[in-house]
């Protein structure tokens, strides 16, 4: 909904009042981070929470299970912020020291808490396992710290207060960390800390590059008000504008917000997919249960990979049919129809298999919409010379099928996953008449 011109000048001349902004750190605790053996999400999820309540994280760091790194870490991340959170090492083997050494660090002692022992206790005859001695230290917790029940796991969360600052420690099992957050820390944080609002607004667009982006919009750039900056986020085919803005006033911020996208979304009309901040997946499905209409999948060089990210949505039962993954020649053929003739004379990746593929897949999935890809994602060039980074997309709808090929040219897994969203962006701009 537009706003009015009074509602605009109201807002455009509204003074937000600048308010200390509250910084936080993260660090995550493991060996295994270092070395890439787990990758750590649980500094993106810890940030977007806090971000929801206008606490900024200004540093992330991961360290080793060695004490001096842990120390050290401490050391430095206090003396930038006023919010440190922790995760990892607080399990009930020999390289689980971060509980100690919180112990020590706070200049505390390790004690039994009874609300956890019994917590503990409950949870492993729950499972039917024997409780050891070495369990038991999982209710050892620092005399001078607030108790994080964790109704997840065994291991609790720690808060900890020192000159004025406040520490959060938990453990880093991510499902673990989470119900923490959710049901001892963002609450606290709440009724502690006073911030300024921060509101997101998203446009995402397809077709051009943020170089381009930026010099059709460049006037409206630059005619933000200092408390909303504008962030240019591409990724695969896409391009995701994100404007932030950060005031006291929660309402007004979000009229101001509505109206500086709705701005540059007029401008880049042409070439925006969605004012939602969403996967393409995500806005594919929303497209197609607005039309009432199913989407079927034959997939080669992707190897159902565009069918993984359609089923991530909950209730794409109502719009996805299904998908072929037709790696081999001959399953293109027995599976899809292909003709073999046309396999011999033009080879798997080209425009005439592709259009079979759709076609075949069409008839057997029965789905209103039908999406075919093939291509040739590394190696060396075919027996019909198809160069290396070749895909050719066919969609189809009723009597009209269109096809396209693309070029890419980068390692075998980039170019799958870009693969996939060009799939994605060509069946929405194709449902939406854009081509």
């Amino acid at each position: 909904m537009r706003l009015s011109a009074f509602a605009v000048k109201q807002i455009t001349n509204y003074q937000f009042p600048n308010m200390s902004n509250i910084q936080a750190s993260i660090i995550t605790i493991g060996d295994e981070l270092l070395i890439g053996q787990v990758i750590d999400t649980n500094s993106a999820w810890i940030a977007q929470r806090l971000n929801e309540l206008g606490i900024d994280v200004c540093h992330r760091l991961a360290v080793g299970d060695t004490k001096d790194a842990i120390w050290d870490a401490l050391d430095d991340e206090l003396k930038r912020s006023s919010l440190l959170f922790i995760t990892g090492g607080l399990g009930p083997t020999a390289d689980d020291i971060t509980k100690p050494l919180l112990c020590e660090y706070f200049e505390g002692k390790l004690v039994v808490n009874e609300t956890v022992l019994e917590h503990v206790k409950a949870m492993f005859a729950k499972r039917s396992r024997p409780f050891l001695d070495r369990n038991m230290k999982q209710a050892e917790v620092p005399d001078n710290c607030t108790i994080l029940f964790n109704r997840m796991g065994t291991a609790p969360g720690m808060w900890f207060e020192k000159d004025g600052k406040v520490i959060v420690s938990m453990p880093g099992v991510p499902f673990e960390m989470m119900a923490i957050m959710e049901d001892e820390v963002l609450h606290r944080l709440q009724q502690r800390f006073i911030s300024d609002a921060i509101i997101h607004r998203s446009i995402i667009t397809a077709g051009e590059g943020e170089s381009f982006l930026a010099e059709r919009i460049k006037d409206l750039e630059e005619a933000l008000p200092s408390y909303i900056k504008l962030a240019y986020l591409p990724t695969y085919g896409a391009v995701r504008l994100r404007l932030t803005g950060r005031g006291a006033d929660k309402i007004r911020l979000g009229k101001e917000l509505q109206l500086r996208q709705e701005e540059i979304a007029n401008r880049l009309e042409n070439i925006v997919v969605s004012l939602e901040d969403l996967p393409m997946e995500h806005i594919l499905g929303k497209c197609l249960v607005e039309k009432h209409a199913t989407l079927g999948l034959a997939e080669s060089c992707t190897g159902g990979l565009i069918a993984h990210y359609m089923t991530q949505a909950m209730g794409s039962t109502t719009y996805f049919n299904g998908s072929i993954v037709c790696y081999q020649e001959a399953v293109k053929e027995k599976t899809l129809g292909v003709k073999h003739q046309t396999l011999e004379d033009h080879g798997a990746v080209s425009e005439q298999t592709v259009i079979e593929m759709v076609q075949g897949a069409k008839e057997l999935l029965g789905s209103d919409y039908t999406l075919a890809i093939t291509g040739l994602l590394s190696g060396t060039p075919d027996a019909h010379n198809t160069e290396v980074g070749t895909v050719w997309i066919a969609v189809a709808h009723n009597e009209r099928t269109l096809t396209k090929k693309f070029q890419l040219h980068y390692d075998r897994l980039r170019n799958k996953e870009m693969a996939v969203q060009m799939a994605l962006l060509m069946l929405w701009r194709f449902i939406n008449g854009k081509m």
